[in-house]
């Protein structure tokens, strides 16, 4: 599945050019309900009013009204979307994603924004906000019915500026560049998250990989199960020895800061577990089908990579992608048996279904030998972190407190939530083997999200690194706030703010 390009025209103009559209979009803060209304036509402003009088629309966050203009303005409707208590650029976003959903619920395809900001800066972010979360708003996930419906789309959007405001102008048109880079990137995440397992293989997704590969002139490089073996990439191999569907390691490389002596080189690792049946310690059959997902970090760092390579950001990454079926067979890896990881380290599988974690640490030996300097893994990696934080954050643990610090500070940019966990040494003890230098899980459920993660934080050793438990956040039963239904695409945009840096 190649990266979607959006389909949604976008156009910087100014104000006095106000072309005729299906819906102007008006963003309202609480307490503003009056302000705004004053800016309108009075039949309009008197509808909005008594919308607010009888309770209906007080502009708080996640509310939309759509008034008919009847002439009024150069528009079949108005659209009045709520920000909450401030036009903060998070608050923009949201409301756009709130925003595109009222119109192509309406099947409007055309609208226009009428933009504010300060400095260039200020319109760069407001800009990006805006028209990321009608692009992220706008996301449809693919189907297969062999005669699909016809979806609405929203097909062009008019973002207005001051007239003769060279600024404004500059901002806004670069925050558009922005919006669309890191939209398709969360957006690309989500559809390789709802591919089917039947259409996603590990070579299904080492062919993924290979593609936007070529699409962005990019080395990579694909190892068999032949390869693995030989390499003694134990962990992976074992987990994917189960499956028909043999396992891939994948990585890619992308240079842009080639020329600076001394620069960072950031290791992305992302879980590839294209279908987890759990393996011998078998899952409930209740929800299975949502283990499609699981290989929700693979697409988060393909969907970074495809953001960082349109924006040709100047920074080192090493991508790396486990990828394996974890499957249940004569093959298969079994509780009890003792694995050697390409790290030399060997590993006590006490549980099956704790298999991702068995493929990253591979995964992160492979990339610190391809000159990581930083590590970043992304992974849905447990069902602890549902209990500890639901689907409302991503878990994170790390080694370093400074770097984790900087990824936390991006998070809160991208409008993103990351919620620390400690790395205590005791926690460190619970994973202590009899038999091997680590297992893979405890003997009691007490932790799961954090001795998981340090699992992984053992093969890491004292290179920089953070784990990000996207095991709640990856992937909805059904549309929750701004996220839709099924893949998330969920931090995409948090670690293209960090790799970019402050700000983008």
């Amino acid at each position: 599945m190649p990266v979607r390009k959006s389909s949604t025209a976008f156009v910087v103009t100014e104000n006095e050019s106000i072309p005729v559209v299906d819906a102007h979009i008006v963003y309202i803060a609480e307490g503003q309900v009056e302000a705004a209304a004053a800016q309108l036509p009075q039949p309009l402003a008197d509808e909005l009013l008594s919308l607010k009088e009888r309770g209906l629309f007080a502009a708080k966050a996640g509310q939309t009204e759509l008034l008919p203009a009847f002439g009024l303005v150069p528009s079949r409707y108005v659209l009045c979307t709520g920000l909450g208590e401030a036009a903060t650029p998070g608050a923009l976003r949201a409301a756009s994603v709130y925003a595109a959903r009222a119109l192509l619920a309406r099947q409007l395809g055309r609208a226009a924004v009428r933009l504010e900001g300060g400095g260039a800066n200020d319109w760069r972010d407001r800009t990006q906000a805006v028209a990321e979360g009608l692009l992220l708003g706008g996301y449809r996930m693919p189907v297969f019915r062999r005669a699909p419906e016809e979806a609405t789309e929203l097909r062009e959007v008019a973002l207005l500026v001051p007239p003769g405001e060279a600024e404004a102008r500059r901002g806004a048109e670069d925050g558009l560049r922005l919006a669309l880079a890191v939209a398709e990137g969360v957006n690309y995440a989500r559809d390789l998250t709802n591919l089917p397992g039947n259409r996603l293989t590990p070579e299904g997704l080492a062919e993924e990989a290979r593609a936007l590969a070529k699409q962005h002139g990019l080395a990579c490089t694909v190892l068999d199960e032949r390869e693995l073996a030989a390499q003694g990439m134990g962990g992976l191999a074992a987990v994917g020895g189960g499956s028909d569907n043999p396992p891939r390691m994948i990585a890619l490389r992308y240079d842009g800061a080639a020329g600076r002596p001394g620069a960072d080189v950031i290791g992305l690792v992302g879980k590839g577990i294209t279908f987890d049946t759990g393996g011998i310690s078998l899952k409930k059959p209740e929800g299975m089908e949502e283990m499609i997902s699981d290989m929700g970090g693979a697409a988060v760092v393909l969907g970074v990579l495809h953001a960082v390579c349109t924006l040709r950001v100047p920074v080192n990454l090493v991508l790396v992608i486990p990828a394996a079926e974890n499957m249940p067979s004569g093959r298969a890896l079994k509780p009890g048996d003792v694995i050697t990881s390409l790290s030399g380290h060997t590993i006590e599988v006490t549980n099956t279904d704790a298999e991702g974690r068995i493929v990253l640490a591979d995964g992160i030996t492979y990339a610190k030998r391809l000159g990581a300097t930083k590590l970043i893994d992304v992974a849905t990696l447990t069902g602890a972190v549902l209990v500890a934080l639901a689907d409302v954050a991503t878990g994170a643990v790390s080694n370093d407190d400074a770097f984790l610090g900087e990824l936390l500070s991006a998070a809160k940019s991208a409008g993103e939530k990351v919620w620390p966990f400690p790395n205590y040494p005791e926690y460190h003890e619970m994973l202590k083997s009899d038999v091997a230098d680590i297992r893979n899980a405890t003997s009691h459920r007490h932790a799961g999200s954090i001795t998981g993660g340090l699992f992984i934080g053992f093969f890491a050793g004292d290179t920089p690194w953070i784990h990000l438990d996207t095991g709640g956040t990856a992937w909805l039963w059904d549309e929750k706030g701004t996220e839709p239904k099924g893949g998330t695409g969920a931090m995409v945009r948090t670690i293209v703010r960090y790799v970019c840096g402050e700000p983008l």
